[in-house]
């Protein structure tokens, strides 16, 4: 091994020693309530050296949201690569391969919900953005790219595939948000896995081609009371 090998290796370890520090002191003191020097000390280094790994506690949180995504879009490629299922069964596999990556780390996705809904972004460096767009694009991407298989197929309606993985996604943050919320007053609620299953079974039906088209939007109502003749007398 060579002497640059060997130190982009160290580095590499470093950066996890770090990560693995941080995720003990988020997942203890929450985000707003760690700081970089406690990180440090659990990271048994000199703040001085955290520094050079990662500009500020932001990009260090963001840093673990890599982790995530990357785990998010390997479980979405294995359910799109799965040539054992039709797209409806793909679809419906979103749900199990959705709920593994909550189970995976439920802080980390946490973070990420909070990352893409906040001005968090705006603190990280560009490559750091970049990597997370990166992986976020390609997680989309490759959930598009099973209701892309159905439309080509002609089993699902006409629509634009990435635009329906938007809503798969956020169907999905939204109820991780929700059932983790309830789960504040609550603890034995547990009901995320039934509900995400629900909700992939109802996207799942609602694309098949043979499904009956939408309802048109009803027309706005007219007014309760009855226009008068000219005599006064209701017409």
């Amino acid at each position: 091994m060579g002497i640059a090998e060997r130190k982009t290796r160290e580095r590499q370890q470093r950066a996890l020693q770090i990560m693995d520090a941080a995720k003990r002191v988020f997942s203890a003191k929450g985000f707003g309530g760690a700081t970089m020097e406690e990180i440090a000390q659990a990271a048994e280094l000199s703040p001085a050296t955290l520094y050079l790994y990662f500009k500020n506690k932001n990009e260090l949180y963001a840093s673990l949201n890599l982790r995530m995504l990357t785990f998010l879009r390997e479980r979405l490629d294995k359910v799109a690569q799965d040539g054992s299922l039709d797209s409806g069964q793909k679809v419906r596999a979103l749900s199990g391969a959705l709920y593994e990556v909550f189970l995976f780390d439920p802080l980390i996705l946490f973070n990420v919900f909070h990352m893409q809904s906040s001005e968090a972004l705006g603190a990280l460096s560009p490559p750091m953005v970049e990597k997370i767009n990166g992986l976020s694009a390609q997680a989309l991407r490759a959930m598009g790219a099973i209701f892309q298989e159905g439309m080509d197929q002609g089993v699902f309606r006409p629509g634009h595939p990435i635009a329906l993985a938007d809503i798969v996604w956020s169907v999905f943050s939204g109820l991780v948000l929700f059932e983790e919320n309830k789960r504040i007053f609550d603890p034995g609620k547990d009901f995320l896995k039934t509900t995400l299953d629900m909700a992939l079974e109802l996207i799942a039906r609602g694309l098949e081609a043979s499904a009956p088209p939408p309802a048109p939007a009803a027309p706005a109502r007219a007014s309760a009371a009855k226009p008068r003749s000219r005599k006064g007398k209701t017409t």
